[in-house]
């Protein structure tokens, strides 16, 4: 099997390639970003290719692949919304006909929990769940959107078969000093972000889940083997945080955070308030059924691996996840 990625050296890209290295059903591994590693290899199959899916020829990236694993996503520069939506809304249009051109069997498209619509109390969702998104994020617009897109491609191409990775946060202390400089920023230093913070972050206002970045690839691993279509719920248990006085917090924090934002203090715009308070909480039992993925290791123990790279500066071997 030859498996495209495209957006392969950020977060999810990077663990999916050690995840292919290490399938011996995947003959060959075609790393696809703007800005290609220049170090030691990730692994023997992987064969990088520079390319911009906004602009530049995919020829090379699709001919012959037998599945095409979509990641790329640009979640800057969150000033310029016009030129995230030229890549996650016109970059995926036009993957999506190269697709169809090139005759790829199969699409692993990574979705979100930012596709949904606001949820409805503590109960957690299935994939059947409305996916219009979060009003006040564009990161869940956008992530809607797509979600329409790929509706009418699929409509068109009924020989494509899509799968749709819904996970909650994906992380892993590879990615911390990406997740700093994105959500963080100057505004909290990373000599005050330590493990223990875990217990104080365990009684937050909003309630809501992560999912090991390692743990989540090997759904994405699986769907390229098993014939399956449609939408995949991935998080990990506990749930974090109590929901208590969240409808009071949801606009003081979300007032904060637009001031930073406009201050240039921090990168995300102030909706990813709105998406963690809003947001639903996700039933990964489709998952355990038809791809039988469960997450193993604990979302606090995901945050307090992150935490302590946040504090340790750690960072992965991609230009995306440099320090």
């Amino acid at each position: 099997m030859k498996v495209a990625i495209v957006g392969a050296t950020g977060n999810v890209g990077t663990s999916l390639i050690r995840a292919l290295e290490a399938d011996p059903a995947v003959t060959e591994v075609r790393g696809v970003a703007r800005r290609i590693p220049t170090g030691p290899p990730l692994g023997a199959k992987v064969r990088w290719l520079a390319a911009d899916i906004t602009v530049d020829s995919l020829d090379a990236v699709l001919s012959g692949a037998d599945a095409v694993v979509h990641l790329a996503w640009a979640m800057q520069p969150s000033h310029r919304p016009t030129v995230q939506v030229r890549t996650n809304i016109v970059g995926t249009e036009r993957l999506l006909a190269g697709i169809a051109a090139h005759g790829v069997p199969t699409l692993v498209y990574a979705s979100s929990l930012g596709a949904y619509g606001p949820g409805s109390g503590d109960q957690p969702v299935e994939e059947s769940w409305p996916t219009h998104g979060i009003l006040h994020s564009p990161y869940s617009q956008q992530k809607a959107y797509v979600e329409r897109v790929l509706d009418t491609f699929e409509a068109r191409h009924p020989d494509v078969r899509i799968v749709r990775m819904r996970p909650t946060l994906m992380l892993k202390r590879e990615a911390a000093s990406e997740l700093h400089d994105l959500f963080l920023g100057t505004i909290a230093p990373r000599r005050l972000l330590r493990p223990g913070l875990v217990r104080g972050i365990r009684r937050a206002p909003a309630r809501f889940q992560v999912v090991h970045t390692d743990e989540a690839t090997e759904a994405f691993r699986r769907a390229l083997h098993v014939p399956v279509a449609g939408a995949f719920n991935l998080a990990a248990d506990p749930v974090i945080g109590t929901g208590t006085g969240r409808r009071l917090l949801e606009p003081v924090l979300t007032a904060l955070a637009g001031a930073a934002w406009r201050l240039r203090l921090m990168a995300a715009d102030p909706g990813w308030v709105s998406l963690v308070f809003q947001a639903p909480l996700l039933d990964p039992s489709r998952a355990r059924r038809e791809l039988g993925w469960e997450a193993e290791q604990p979302g606090d123990e995901v945050l307090a691996e992150v935490l302590s790279g946040f504090r340790d500066g750690a960072h992965g071997p991609t230009p995306a996840l440099a320090r």
